[in-house]
Parts: structure tokens; C-alpha cells; sequence
């Protein structure tokens, strides 16, 4: 087959080319040629394609997430923010933090291991761009019915993969959640988050300034997998009834990408570079594309030059390759030599592929040939945007307007049937059988990891600085109500934050949903993102980044609207934060918010099938004076412990904390069923000292939260009014699900 050139190109204007089978609809076809003035060359349509794709383009969610920027409150800690890699926060004492979290669900769910394993080897590598040394990651998983097959087949490749990768990377894993949901059958969600942490002078961004400065590909060798992988992959919906689009999914090495974060990180040091960009989805297409967008000018690159590990791949086939661990960065010329000789002492494959120029073009060579030759910014940032057809589906009044049925436990034998049958939920059951495959203390700055209500490294071994980071999402109250459902997921991650000690100071977002061309799924949608922008600014966290993962769906059916909202926050000593369960007798209990009978949307009604009824309103005022409180509760030492109510309300909580340490507690309830199994949001447990009662209480009224005593701790059992659970019971409910699930 002949070279398609760009001179090929303007001389056989009537070629027909396969853009539908590469995902591009035929207007946009038709926009490419009205850009170029011709048709694309096969190497131009193999960019525009994967850079045009929903997974790189967001071309039918731009016009809602503007929003993030429109209501975004003013924050002195937002030092980069949304367009880079990942989004950087001031967190003190001189250093920046990082983070971000983004999907990799379809491939995840084609080859589980390889699909998340190079999930969090493109988000390590997002968070090494901006300058940073990553140091912790979490992986909010979702999947089909835990007794499926199909999860049977998924679920324990998926861990595998997370594990395997980060553990080789040597990073910790400090948190994230399983949760079972019969709609994520055949297509889990595999999100995944990572952190990272720099000095304020060694923030990187992705541009390619300085004509005559050098273009340097650097890391593993090019090669045939994953060729217009996730950025197509993702764009499409799998259909159950039918063969589907489904290119190979990447290889990663964890070794290789252990090697390219330490040769990068001496780069870095040295301040080698001008500009730097990984290549995760759409590969060199979006690397130079988006490196030549975001500088002054423009860019060649000979093609040719590239090293490959497959010597027949084509320069399309290069063009889209995903090939995993590599990374694009502009070097000055006279820094080059010191640049080769850092990757050759770390054995990274280094070679200098092309140039920045003073035009504005992007122009892309193979053997001497001219084969791109297009404006980057039309490539990387001017791709299509939809403004697509939204409608509230037609379920949503319907289940508004039903009361959710459901048997409340009230004699003794229920509750304890009740709490036994919490305990040992998928959802809600102990997850050590995932979280043991995952190195936690890596490092050996970890503070807190699963299952505390958040993770929390040290920043700093001198001072004691550390952030805290917490991942959650409610898709049942997201179905009910997406506005309140996105506001609910920021409110506990916040929440998540604040028990430990940490002030909350960002967010991140990893928003999951099923095809934009359902005008339900749009509507659901568009009603997250209001929710979760005005929550974000009523709280005054600004959104620093994140993902849109659409065409989650198999067939018709999509998955549950899972807006996977992270919050990160700071806490001045790590050593001072506060532990999610107590280890001592004699403590008093208390609940700090309101309990209303909220059980729509909860872990109870989901276990009996029930999924109808109005989501909880969310209440960031009051929010946000529970966050104080916890804050100055940890300043005080008034806290043993806190932990937040969420998924299982208090029957869950309290098996959570009486099991951590081994000590029961006592507890006397009014309303007994209710209380227990309701999920309204705002709501914590905290474990004091008796004669700090006091204290509570005047920190309470200060912050207008209600506060009633509800127990105390001690004993071998948890004893609810007169219901008594031996601790033995509880724990085996508890730990046996997942090992009969999965072996």
C-alpha cells in the first residue's frame, strides 16, 4: 500500500476513507476537510479520530462542565486547575499537592488484569507530569451481582491487576470501594486515583514553547497494543447482541514505569525540560497535538524516528498506539546531552523525534514525507461539541412518587438479624479479601488506609504534614435524584475527610454514566454536574480536574448515574489525626446529627430489591458546621475516635468500629429500627472521655449540630437496646462474604 501523503491527499480528493469505522460521524468528517481544505491523509484521520473521540474530546460534556470553571469559588490554594494533566493545590509549609482520578472500564472489563493494571500506570503518569512524585493511589471499583459469573471472572483479575501494578510501582493503596449493582454487569467501573506531591517551583505543565527546542520521546518502545485502545474503546457502548468495537487493550509494565518515574524525577530536578505530556489515550497523537496546542507555535516530528517494538506497524498504527510508560517532553538543545546520559544511567529508551518551529502547524513526517500537516489546536482542543438532547427520564417521577416498603426491625431477634445480615452484604461486608492483595505501607508514610474513612500519607517526615484523600459515591441516590445524588457524594467525602482530622481543600471527579445519545442518560448528567458544581462552590472547594466516562452500558441497559467525586485535604500533623474506632472501655458514644427515616436509596431497602422513593435533601450549610466541629473536636483532643455514618447507617457503623479494635459497645436507641438501618446524610459517631461531655456539647451548640449520647464501649459484644450480637458472630458475618464469593 502506498504512502497516503499530504500531496496524495490535495491530488485525490475523491478517496474514500473508512472515518465511520474509526468512530467519526460523517459531519465530522466533513468538518476535518473543511479545516484542511482537503481531505485528511490516513495518518491526519487516525489523529482526528482518536482525538476527536468522547473519551479525549468530551464533545458532548464540554458545554455542562464549564460550569466547574463558571461557579468555581475563589480558593488561594488552587494553583493549577482545570486543561493540565491533573489539578495542583498549595497545601503549606512550601508544597503542592497533586491528583486526579480517571476510568478504565471498558478495558478493564475485556481483560481485567491488563485493563486496570494500565489504569493506574496512566494516572501514576498524569500525576508525574505536573512534576510530581506520586505517593499513594485508591481505586473506587464497581461491579455486577457479587454471585454473577461474570464478576467472578472480572472481580478477581481486576484486583489483581491494581495490585500487581501498584505494588511494583512501590506506591501505596490508601482506599477506594466494591460495590455490587446489578446494572455494572458487563461493563465495571474501574476508577482509579493517585496523588502525588512537589514543591511549589517544580510544577511542569504540557506545552511545547521555544522554536528550535527539541521534541524527546522517552520510555518503553511503540508497539501494537492498544491501538486506538481506550480512547475508542471508551467511546463505545458494548452491545450485548452483537460483535462490538473492541481494539486490543494495553500491556503494561510496572517495572518499565518504576524505571521512567525515577529518570523523570531527576529530569525534573534538574530542569530539563520546558514542557512534558505522557501518552496515555490517543498515544502521540495527543501528545504532540496537545503539546504544539499548548505552546507558542508549532511542531515537527519525524515519525520514523520513533523506536518500535513491532517494525511493521504503519504510521497510523503508531499514530493511535497506546502502548503504555511513555512520555513526550521539549528539551532546550543544549540540555539534550545531559537528558540522554539521566535515561541512559536508569535504562529508559531516549530519542529526539522532532522540533518546535515558529509557524503553527503540526507537521508530521515518514521517511522524509510529509504525511500530517494540520493546526494542533483543531486536533487537541477545537474537536466537536454537542450541546445533545437531554429529557428527566421517564422512571424518575414514577419512583419519586412510591414510598419505599419495607419490614423495620423492632424486637430483639430482628435487630440482630438485621445487623448479621448488614454485616455481611457484599456492599457492606469486610473487604480484606481485595485490600490484602494491595501493599498499604509502601514508603512508610502511610497513616491511614482500609478501612478508615479516609487514606492519609505524611508529606513530611520532618514537620509531620499529610493530606487526606477520600473517594465515594451513592449511585442509588444518584438514580432517585442526580442533583441531590452528586451534592450527597461531596458532602461525605468531605465529611470522610473531616472525621480523621484533615480540612477539606479540593476536588476531583471521576463521572461514570451511560450513552450521551440517551437523552435521559444526558439529563442525568447535566442534573450531576449543576449538583455537583453548586455544591462545590456553597462548600468553597474548587473541582481541580477529572474524568467523563460515557457509553457505560451493555445493550440498552446503562449503568446507575456513579459520580465518583475525591476529596483531598490537609492536616497539619499526621500524628494528631483522628481513628475511625476506638480500642478502649469505658468511652461514652455519642451521634452527632439528625436521624430522619431516610431509607430510600439505602444498603436496606437495596438488599430487599426495593430502589423508589425521594433521595435525602443535602444540607451543605449544616455540612459544612459538622466539618467545623470535627475540626476543632480534633484541635481539642476531644475525639477517641469519629467515624462517618454512610452506607448501612448505624448498623454499619457500629459493626465497623466494635470490630476494628475488638471492644463492644453498649447502645440505647429510640425508634430501634430506624435508627439502625436509616442512611440520612450529615451524621457521624464520635468515641469520647466521659468528663469531655461537656465539651461536646458546647461545640455542638457553638455549631448548631444536634448531639445525643447513644452508648458506651467495652465488652465482647455489641448489645443494641436488648439485643445482644457476640463480637465472634458479628466478625465471621462479616469476613466470610467475600472469601465464599471469591475463593
Amino acid at each position: 500500500m502506498s504512502l497516503d501523503t499530504v500531496a496524495a491527499a490535495q491530488s485525490s480528493p475523491d478517496t474514500k476513507q473508512p472515518f465511520a469505522e474509526l468512530g467519526l460521524k460523517p459531519d465530522e468528517y466533513a468538518r476535518i476537510k473543511e479545516i484542511l481544505g482537503r481531505r485528511p491523509t490516513s495518518s491526519e484521520l487516525a489523529m482526528y479520530s482518536v482525538m476527536w473521540s468522547e473519551h479525549c474530546s468530551y464533545k458532548s460534556s464540554k458545554v455542562h462542565l464549564k460550569q466547574f470553571s463558571e461557579k468555581a469559588p475563589k480558593s488561594a490554594a488552587l494553583l493549577v486547575g482545570i486543561g493540565e494533566n491533573a489539578g495542583v493545590v498549595d497545601v503549606g509549609q512550601g508544597y503542592a499537592v497533586t491528583f486526579k482520578i480517571e476510568s478504565h472500564n471498558h478495558p478493564s472489563f475485556i481483560e481485567p488484569y491488563q485493563g486496570a493494571a494500565t489504569g493506574i500506570g496512566g494516572i501514576v503518569r498524569d500525576i508525574l507530569t505536573m512534576g510530581a512524585r506520586p505517593i499513594a493511589v485508591m481505586d473506587p471499583l464497581r461491579f455486577g451481582p457479587a454471585d454473577a459469573p461474570d464478576t467472578r471472572r472480572v472481580l478477581p483479575g481486576i484486583v489483581a491487576g491494581i495490585g500487581g501494578y501498584g505494588n511494583c510501582l512501590g506506591l501505596p493503596n490508601i482506599g477506594g470501594e466494591v460495590v455490587f449493582d446489578q446494572t455494572y454487569a458487563g461493563n465495571p467501573l474501574v476508577n482509579a486515583l493517585c496523588v502525588g506531591v512537589m514543591k511549589h517551583s517544580d510544577i511542569k505543565l504540557a506545552k511545547a514553547a521555544g522554536a528550535g527546542n527539541l521534541v524527546v520521546l522517552f520510555g518503553a518502545k511503540t508497539g501494537g497494543d492498544g491501538i486506538g485502545g481506550v480512547s475508542v474503546l471508551a467511546s463505545e457502548t458494548f452491545d450485548s447482541s452483537r460483535s462490538t468495537k473492541r481494539p486490543s487493550v494495553q500491556v503494561g509494565d510496572p517495572f518499565v514505569e518504576k524505571l521512567l518515574i525515577e529518570c523523570s524525577l531527576e529530569i525534573f530536578a534538574e530542569d530539563l525540560v520546558v514542557g512534558i505530556q505522557d501518552l496515555g489515550g490517543a498515544g502521540l497523537s495527543c501528545a504532540t497535538s496537545e503539546l504544539a496546542s499548548g505552546g507558542s507555535g508549532g511542531m515537527k516530528v519525524a515519525l520514523d524516528r520513533v523506536p518500535l517494538r513491532d517494525p511493521s506497524l504503519s504510521p497510523e498504527e503508531i499514530l493511535m498506539s497506546e502502548s503504555q510508560e511513555r512520555m513526550c517532553a521539549i528539551v532546550e538543545p543544549h540540555k539534550l546531552p545531559r537528558f540522554l546520559e539521566i535515561c541512559k544511567k536508569w535504562d529508559v529508551t531516549v530519542t529526539a523525534i522532532g522540533e518546535v518551529t515558529d509557524g503553527n502547524r503540526l507537521e508530521i513526517t515518514w521517511n522524509g514525507e510529509l504525511i500530517v500537516n494540520v493546526p494542533p489546536r483543531t486536533v487537541a482542543h477545537e474537536g466537536p461539541v454537542y450541546n445533545r438532547p437531554m429529557a428527566q427520564p421517564a422512571y424518575i417521577d414514577k419512583v419519586n412518587s412510591q414510598k419505599v416498603k419495607l419490614s423495620i426491625p423492632h424486637t430483639a431477634t430482628e435487630i440482630k438479624e438485621a445487623v448479621l445480615k448488614l454485616a455481611a452484604a457484599p456492599n457492606l461486608a469486610d473487604k480484606s479479601w481485595v485490600t490484602s492483595q494491595y501493599d498499604k505501607y509502601v514508603q512508610g508514610n502511610t497513616i491511614q488506609s482500609h478501612p478508615e474513612d479516609s487514606g492519609m500519607v505524611r508529606i513530611d517526615e520532618t514537620t509531620h504534614l499529610g493530606v487526606a484523600i477520600s473517594t465515594d459515591a451513592n449511585a442509588n441516590w444518584s438514580y432517585l435524584n442526580p442533583y441531590q445524588g452528586a451534592k450527597l457524594a461531596l458532602a461525605e467525602a468531605a465529611r470522610n475527610i473531616a472525621t480523621a482530622g484533615a480540612r477539606p481543600l479540593a476536588v476531583t471527579n471521576c463521572l461514570n454514566f451511560g450513552s450521551p445519545e440517551d437523552p435521559g442518560v444526558m439529563w442525568q448528567f447535566a442534573e450531576t454536574v449543576r449538583g455537583l458544581a453548586d455544591g462545590c462552590l456553597a462548600m468553597g472547594l474548587p473541582v481541580t480536574g477529572g474524568n467523563v466516562s460515557f457509553y457505560n452500558q451493555t445493550g440498552t441497559v446503562s449503568i446507575l448515574p456513579t459520580p465518583v467525586i475525591g476529596v483531598l485535604g490537609v492536616i497539619q500533623d499526621v500524628r494528631t489525626r483522628t481513628p475511625m474506632s476506638f480500642d478502649t472501655a469505658g468511652l461514652d458514644l455519642f451521634l452527632l446529627g439528625q436521624t430522619y427515616e431516610d431509607l430510600s436509596g439505602s444498603e436496606w431497602a437495596f438488599l430487599h430489591g426495593e430502589r423508589t422513593g425521594q433521595a435525602p435533601t443535602a444540607d451543605l450549610a449544616r455540612e459544612m458546621r459538622l466539618i467545623e466541629l470535627l475540626l476543632a473536636g480534633h484541635a481539642a483532643k476531644i475525639f477517641h475516635a469519629a467515624h462517618d455514618l454512610s452506607q448501612g447507617g448505624l448498623s454499619a457503623g457500629l459493626t465497623e468500629m466494635v470490630l476494628r479494635y475488638s471492644v463492644g459497645a453498649i447502645i440505647a436507641l429510640e425508634n430501634v429500627g430506624v435508627a439502625l438501618l436509616s442512611e440520612s446524610p450529615g451524621r457521624v459517631v464520635v468515641a469520647i472521655d466521659p468528663k469531655k461531655a461537656t465539651n461536646l456539647r458546647e461545640l455542638a451548640t457553638t455549631h448548631s449540630i444536634k448531639v445525643e449520647k447513644i452508648g458506651t464501649t467495652g465488652g465482647d459484644s455489641l448489645t443494641i437496646n436488648d439485643c445482644v450480637i457476640d463480637l465472634d458472630e458479628l466478625r465471621h458475618a462479616h469476613i466470610s462474604t467475600f472469601p465464599r464469593l471469591f475463593g
